[in-house]
């Protein structure tokens, strides 16, 4: 075998183990998103609390910020039973390879006898512990008249 050839193999291994690492952390990343939305739904605050960082931040689509776990769930379930017929439908998860998360939902509920429908697109950051650490919250809407 030519040393090029050697060389060339040896390389290869570190961007395969980098490469298996970094499909073990998106699954990770993968499983918390899905229990954190999964609790969510069912409005199960102590799951959805074992989820988060102790210094989670979220940060709303207004810029309004929410910091800490106890915070953090006080305002969800706050803020989602009070509203009529919610619903969350989760279009797609991406873990990213810095180790983030893109996540395209909607979010659905009535309000004045009307179904009202939000896209928007969260960014999930995480923790060593594999807690999220950081929600972004970006709302899509149509331009005004």
């Amino acid at each position: 075998m030519s040393k090029s050839r050697a060389a060339s193999r040896n390389r290869a291994k570190p961007i395969s183990k980098f490469r298996a690492a970094s499909r073990r952390r998106a699954k990770s990343i993968r499983e918390v998103l899905e229990r954190y939305f999964a609790a969510m739904r069912a409005r199960d605050w102590d799951a959805l609390a074992e989820t988060l960082a102790e210094d989670v931040h979220r940060t709303g689509p207004f810029l309004d910020v929410v910091q800490g776990r106890e915070a953090y769930v006080k305002f969800l379930a706050g803020v989602i039973p009070a509203l009529e017929n919610y619903a969350l439908d989760v279009a797609r998860i991406r873990a990213l390879e810095d180790g983030a998360a893109l996540v395209e939902l909607s979010e659905s509920m009535d309000r004045g006898g009307r179904r009202e429908t939000h896209p928007e697109a969260l960014l999930f950051e995480f923790d060593r512990d594999g807690r999220i650490a950081r929600v972004d919250i970006f709302i899509k809407r149509p331009p005004r008249p």
